[in-house]
C-alpha cells in the first residue's frame, strides 16, 4: 500500500474488519502474517493477503483526537499548500532520524556522518533519541523553529504526537491540522468578484505585460463597475451614466490573498509563463539499484496489426517502462492512435503489481529470483506471479511528449511519491537507457514478424498493411512472452554494472544480486490505487442532478444524503473530488467520506434496462459538439441517449457497416472498445460493474459474431429500448379500451330489433367472440 492507504500493522494498531475492531497483537513478517485480538479476548491469524485483499479491511479510528477523518475525504500532498510543504518534510526528517537514524528513513542511503551517535539505534533506546531531538531543537531561538519546522518549541509530546499521525497518513501526518483544518472561505468573494478576477487573470496573463497587485486591484474594481452596477441602470435625459445596482469588492489585502490562494505567488516571468517550458538542465543521477530511475517512452510500434474489432491492420503506440539499473521491462501497453495520460498512469501501476502467469507459460517463467519465495509473493498477490520485477519507482524520467508533462500524470507520480525528472531538450543521452532498448527489441523481435514497416517510409515493403496477420491481442500476449522468457534471461553485455563490468549479467540476475546487497521491500498497492490513479475533478457543490463532469451529469443516491456538505480544507476548499475513467464515460467513481469506500456514479442518461456500449472522452467531445451546432439544448442527459446510440451505431442496415465507414471512423470505433476492455482488466474485481462489455473474440474465430456488427446491434437494441419506454411513459396515463363488433352501433340504435329467446331482462349483452 501507498500514501494514506498503508495500514498500520505494528503492535497496538487497531484494524476493523467487517465492522469490528480488532487490535494487533504481534507480527510474523516471515511467515506473511499477524496475530489480532479482539476486545473480548477472542485471537485469530490473519495473513498479509486477507487484509489486503479484505474490501471491508480499513484502520480503526478510535476518537477524534487520533484524527479521524469522518465526515471528510482523506487529505492528500495537493492539499498542503506549496510553501507549506517544506515544513512538513523537515519534521518528517527529523522524525525519521529518531526512528532510525537516518533522515531519509533508508539505511541504505545515509547521508554524510549518519547515524550520528545520539541518534544510533544500536546504542540508544527511542526515548534517549528523542530526549536527544527536544535538546537539539531547544537550542534554537523560537524564530528560527517557528520558521524551519512551523512551530516555537518542540517537545517529547510534540514528536510522539507528529510520529502517530506519521504511522497513519504518512508524511501528510507530519503536516500542522491547521494546515488542512475545514475551509471556512471567502464570502465577501461574490459570484461578480470571482468573474471579474479571472477576467483580469487572463488579460494580464496572455496579453499584458507584468503588473503589480495595486493595478490587478484597480482592473477589478473597473470590470465590476463597467460589467455589472451599468447593467440596470437606465440614462436619464441629461446624459448622465446611468446608476446601477451597487456591488462590494473586497479589499486589496483580501484580494492579494485570494488571488494567491487561487492562482499562487505568480513568481514567473511573463515570458517564460507562456511558454511553460521546463528546466533545460538537470542534475546527474547515479543509478545504484533496482527501482530508483524508471524511464518511460512511446514509440510506433514498426509491426503493422490488426486491430480487434474490424480486422483493418493499424500502426499502433507501445508505451515502455525501463528500470536504468536493471534493464528490466517492468510494463508496457500497446495503445490505439496515440497514448494518454491515463495510459501511461497504467503503466507506472503495472510496475508497482506482480505480473500474474498466464495459461500458456509454463514453470520455467515463475518468480526465479532466490531470497524470495514464489509462495510468498503468491500469498501477497493472490494468484502465481511470473518472473518480472515490481517495486515503488522512487524516479521517473520521460521527455518533453504532452502526455508526460500532463497535469494528471505529474499528479500521479506525486500521489506515488516519486521524483520527476524530465530529460533536458534536444539531450538524447538522458534517456539513452530507453532509446537502446527499442532499437533492440526492433533487431531482435520486430524485424522478424510479417507487416514490420522499417525504420522509415523509404525502408518500407510493397505491402506490410497486407503481410499483418497478428492481432493486437496476439501482439500483446507474444511482447509480454518474449520480455519475461528471453529478454530478462538475456546478456546484458556492454550494460553490466559498474562493480562487475567484465560478469556475465542479465536484468534477472542483476535484480537477484540486488536482494543480496539491499534487500526487497514486499509493498503490494492495494486496489484501491485504481481509482487514484484516475483523472480528478474538483466539484463545488451536489445538485439534485448530481455532479457534472466533462459536460455529462452522474448521480446515486449517496450523493443526496442528508447534510452532504464537504468539509475539505487546503488547496481545494469546500470541494468534492470525483474520479473520472476517460476510456469509459458511462460512470465516475466517488470515495465516501464517511466510509472511505468507493462508489460508482452512474450516467444519468444510461437506460435502466438493457446495456450502453462504451463511450470515452473522444465521443463525448464529438457528442457535445454536434448538438451545440444544431442548436440544441436538451433538458435532461436523457435527451442525449438517441444522438449518441446514432453515432455508436453509425448506418443502418447493420450488415453493410464496415462498407460504408471510413477507415478513420473505423479506428475511432475500435479504440473505444478496445479502452473499454482496458479499463475492465484494470478495475478491481470487487467494485467491476455487473453490465461489463463481453469478452470480445479474436478476429476470424470460427463461430464468433465480428465485435463491430455486435457493438451496432447493441446500440440499436438499446435505441429501440430507449424509444419504446419514452412510448410507453407517454402513453401510460391512457390505455386504449378494446374495440366494438361490428354492427353493434346499429343494432344499439334500432327499436325493432327482435332480442334471442335465451336472452333474459336481466341478462347481460352477448360478449364479442373469436369468429365475431
Amino acid at each position: 500500500m501507498i500514501g494514506a492507504a498503508a495500514l498500520d500493522l505494528s503492535p497496538g494498531a487497531g484494524v476493523v474488519l467487517d465492522e469490528v475492531e480488532w487490535l494487533v497483537e504481534r507480527q510474523e513478517p516471515h511467515l506473511g502474517r499477524v496475530q489480532l485480538v479482539r476486545g473480548d479476548g477472542e485471537r485469530q491469524r490473519v495473513s498479509f493477503r486477507f487484509l489486503v485483499n479484505h474490501p471491508q479491511c480499513r484502520p480503526s479510528s478510535r476518537t477524534a483526537a487520533e484524527g479521524a477523518n469522518r465526515g471528510r475525504q482523506p487529505a492528500s500532498w495537493s492539499d498542503v499548500k506549496p510553501e507549506k510543504r517544506p515544513l512538513m518534510e523537515q519534521r518528517f526528517a527529523h522524525l525519521m532520524e529518531v526512528n532510525c537514524g537516518f533522515r531519509s528513513g533508508d539505511p541504505f542511503r545515509p547521508e554524510p556522518g549518519e547515524p550520528r551517535p545520539e541518534y544510533d539505534p544500536d546504542r540508544t533506546t527511542l526515548g534517549e533519541r528523542r530526549a536527544a531531538k527536544v535538546a537539539e531543537l531547544a537550542v534554537l531561538r523560537p524564530e528560527e523553529a517557528k520558521l524551519l519546522l512551523g512551530v516555537a518549541t518542540v517537545g517529547v509530546r510534540t514528536l510522539e504526537r507528529w510520529e502517530k499521525r506519521r504511522r497513519k497518513y504518512g508524511i501528510v501526518g507530519c503536516a500542522d491540522h491547521r494546515w488542512l483544518r475545514a475551509s471556512g472561505g471567502h464570502p465577501s468573494v461574490s459570484e461578480e468578484v470571482r468573474e471579474a478576477i479571472f477576467a483580469v487573470r487572463a488579460e494580464t496573463q496572455q496579453h499584458r505585460s507584468r503588473v503589480s497587485a495595486r493595478t490587478r486591484e484597480v482592473m477589478i474594481r473597473r470590470y465590476v463597475r463597467e460589467t455589472f452596477e451599468k447593467e440596470d441602470g437606465k440614462e436619464d435625459g441629461k446624459g448622465e451614466e446611468p446608476q446601477g445596482k451597487k456591488i462590494e469588492v473586497p479589499s486589496y489585502h483580501t484580494l492579494l490573498r485570494v488571488w494567491k490562494e487561487w492562482f499562487g505567488p505568480g513568481g514567473a516571468r511573463p515570458k517564460y509563463e507562456r511558454s511553460a517550458e521546463l528546466p533545460t538542465k538537470n542534475g546527474h543521477v547515479l543509478v545504484t539499484r533496482p527501482g530508483q530511475v524508471v524511464a518511460l517512452d512511446t514509440t510506433i510500434l514498426p509491426v503493422m496489426v490488426r486491430e480487434n474489432v474490424f480486422g483493418d491492420p493499424v500502426t499502433v503506440h507501445l508505451t515502455l517502462a525501463l528500470d536504468v539499473y536493471t534493464h528490466s521491462i517492468c510494463a508496457f501497453r500497446l495503445t490505439l492512435v496515440s497514448d494518454s495520460s491515463v495510459d501511461v498512469a497504467m503503466v507506472l501501476r503495472d510496475v508497482m503489481l506482480p505480473l500474474p502467469m498466464r495459461e500458456e507459460w509454463g514453470e520455467d517463467m515463475e518468480w526465479p529470483y532466490p531470497g524470495l519465495p514464489a509462495a510468498m509473493v503468491s500469498e501477497f498477490a493472490g494468484y502465481e506471479v511470473a518472473g518480472l520485477p515490481f517495486f515503488t519507482p522512487e524516479t521517473v524520467t520521460s521527455d518533453h511528449g504532452s502526455v508526460y508533462r500532463n497535469h494528471h500524470l505529474v499528479d500521479v507520480q506525486e500521489a506515488m511519491g516519486c521524483r520527476i525528472l524530465p530529460a533536458r531538450v534536444l539531450r538524447p543521452q538522458d534517456k539513452a537507457a530507453v532509446e537502446r532498448v527499442f532499437g533492440g527489441i526492433r533487431s531482435l523481435v520486430f524485424e522478424k514478424l510479417p507487416g514490420y514497416t522499417g525504420v522509415d517510409v523509404a525502408d518500407r515493403g510493397a505491402d506490410p498493411e497486407g503481410d499483418a496477420v497478428l492481432t493486437m491481442a496476439q501482439m500483446e500476449h507474444f511482447i509480454a512472452t518474449w520480455v519475461v522468457k528471453a529478454w530478462q534471461n538475456r546478456r546484458l553485455g556492454e550494460f553490466a554494472p559498474c562493480w562487475d563490468p567484465g560478469g556475465n549479467h542479465s536484468p534477472n540476475t542483476l535484480f537477484a544480486a540486488s536482494f543480496a546487497q539491499e534487500g526487497f521491500d514486499l509493498d503490494i498497492p492495494s486496489p484501491e490505487t485504481y481509482y487514484r490513479f484516475l483523472p480528478e475533478h474538483h466539484v463545488k457543490r451536489i445538485y439534485r442532478r448530481g455532479v457534472k463532469v466533462k459536460g455529462l451529469w452522474y448521480d446515486a443516491e449517496l450523493l443526496h444524503t442528508p447534510e452532504r456538505n464537504s468539509t475539505r480544507g487546503g488547496r481545494y476548499k469546500k470541494q468534492w473530488i470525483i474520479h473520472r475513467e476517460p476510456r469509459d464515460r458511462r460512470v465516475v467513481y466517488f470515495r465516501d467520506p464517511d466510509t472511505h469506500e468507493w462508489h460508482e456514479l452512474r450516467w444519468t442518461g444510461l437506460p435502466p434496462k438493457g446495456e450502453m456500449p462504451a463511450f470515452g472522452d473522444a465521443r463525448v467531445e464529438e457528442l457535445l459538439t454536434r448538438v451545440r451546432e444544431a442548436g440544441l439544448k436538451p433538458r435532461s442527459d436523457a435527451d442525449l441517449v438517441p444522438i449518441l446510440l446514432e453515432m455508436l451505431g453509425a448506418v443502418d442496415p447493420v450488415e453493410n457497416w464496415p462498407s460504408q465507414l471510413t477507415k478513420s471512423q473505423r479506428v475511432q470505433h475500435a479504440r473505444e472498445i478496445t479502452q473499454a476492455k482496458a479499463a475492465a482488466a484494470d478495475r478491481p474485481k470487487q467494485l467491476a460493474k455487473p453490465d461489463e462489455p463481453p469478452r470480445l473474440a479474436a478476429v476470424g474465430a470460427p463461430d464468433a459474431e465480428p465485435p463491430w456488427r455486435e457493438r451496432a446491434r447493441e446500440a440499436t437494441e438499446s435505441l429501440d429500448a430507449h424509444r419504446r419506454r419514452r412510448r410507453e411513459a407517454a402513453t401510460s396515463s391512457r390505455q386504449p379500451s378494446a374495440p366494438a363488433p361490428l354492427g353493434s352501433s346499429r343494432r344499439g340504435r334500432n327499436l325493432f330489433v327482435i332480442a334471442d329467446d335465451d336472452d333474459g331482462p336481466g341478462d347481460p349483452a352477448p360478449q364479442p367472440t373469436e369468429e365475431t
